[in-house]
């Protein structure tokens, strides 16, 4: 009997002087291309320039606790005098680790591996270069860090549009703590990250 329904409408469509348009697939509608002309705007353009101030959802910095303007475009771009900075410049506390283990494991753990050793199913996988192991980068500032994953480093794209502004730094912050964490399991030099003291 569940039959019956879905097989009346196609009957009721066959009957019906439906244009083909309707019943195309939406990649196959008619649509605007980019920078395609267009009558129905004043300026002749498909394209929209989006109104002033607006800033992409995935962009958006979501760091509040920072009001200075120069502090906080040195925490969106990760560089102070043009030099990754040294420290991370949020907060770092337990909410900003737990996120930066969940967007850690999420975005970055594929290749990086789930302990920042480089050792990953995606990592043996590669033809061009292997990920590095983050345990060995400690000497790095956190700004080196921030705009690999902001701009992109060697093979490895920007990560911008997956992970916000916060959500990066808690990433950096994260890769801190597995580099302090392989410290302590291995005996190595305690050299606690500044911005965890």
């Amino acid at each position: 009997m569940r039959w019956l329904i879905p097989a009346a409408g196609l009957v009721a469509l066959s009957g019906c002087d439906v244009p083909s348009e309707f019943l195309q697939r939406m990649e196959d509608q008619a649509k605007y291309e980019y920078y395609e002309a267009s009558s129905f705007w004043a300026d002749g353009r498909a394209m929209r320039t989006p109104p002033a101030g607006t800033v992409p959802r995935e962009r958006y910095s979501r760091i509040p606790e920072i009001k200075d303007p120069v502090a906080r475009q040195t925490a969106v771009t990760g560089r102070a005098n043009g030099q990754p900075v040294a420290s991370i410049p949020v907060k770092v506390d337990h909410d900003l680790l737990t996120l930066g283990q969940k967007k850690y494991n999420i975005v970055c753990s594929q290749c990086h591996g789930v302990l920042g050793d480089g050792n990953s199913v995606v990592a043996e996988n590669m033809a061009l270069r292997l990920p590095p192991s983050l345990l060995e980068l400690e000497s790095k500032p956190a700004g080196h860090f921030y705009t690999a994953i902001n701009e992109g480093y060697g093979v490895m794209p920007s990560f911008s549009g997956e992970l916000d502004v916060r959500e990066r730094w808690a990433v950096v912050a994260y890769v801190r703590a597995l580099q302090e964490a392989r410290n302590t399991r291995t005996g190595g030099h305690n050299s606690v990250p500044q911005e965890n003291r």
